[in-house]
């Protein structure tokens, strides 16, 4: 994980946060297919996407980012629960970039949880991979607004 925590050390915290949601929206889908009626980590990455927009309060988002990590606590699959987390950390780089390493940690803990430790090593080389390629991507864009005045800075 060294190589990605010093790739993210040098990027924007728009990038970072643009990486951040492209990569949420992955385990928001996954979630949304297996538990259809839970609606809190989808409504987390739109929060939080409203708040980089500086369309909603740090206060709103929080509640619900919040709520996202409250899912976890529901649920007994230790995959989707790890899932639940990556999501909050993902939303959760809108505030500082410190979270930008949340989502990959609990994203392959998922992995590991849903293949086990013998079998997930191929598996999160891979996701480890497209976090990096995500990022150079992300990193390659224009990343035009609407941005809240903070995420300027």
């Amino acid at each position: 994980m060294q190589d990605l925590a010093l790739l993210i050390q040098g990027q924007s915290h728009k990038t970072l946060t643009l990486w951040a949601f492209d990569l949420a929206g992955e385990s928001v889908a996954v979630l949304k297919e297996k538990y259809p009626q839970e609606t809190r980590p989808e409504e987390a990455l739109l929060a939080a996407k409203d708040w980089a927009a500086g369309n909603v309060k740090m206060r709103f988002a929080q509640r619900k980012i919040l709520d996202c990590h409250a899912v976890a606590k529901e649920l007994t699959d230790k995959a989707d629960i790890a899932a639940c987390h990556a999501v909050g950390q993902a939303c959760a780089v809108v505030h500082t970039v410190g979270h930008a390493l949340g989502y990959p940690m609990y994203d392959l803990s998922a992995i590991v949880y849903r293949l086990g430790a013998e079998h997930c090593q191929e598996e999160v080389e891979k996701r480890k991979q497209t976090y990096i390629e995500k990022l150079f991507y992300w990193q390659s864009q224009d990343q035009p607004g609407p941005w809240a005045d903070f995420m300027l800075r």
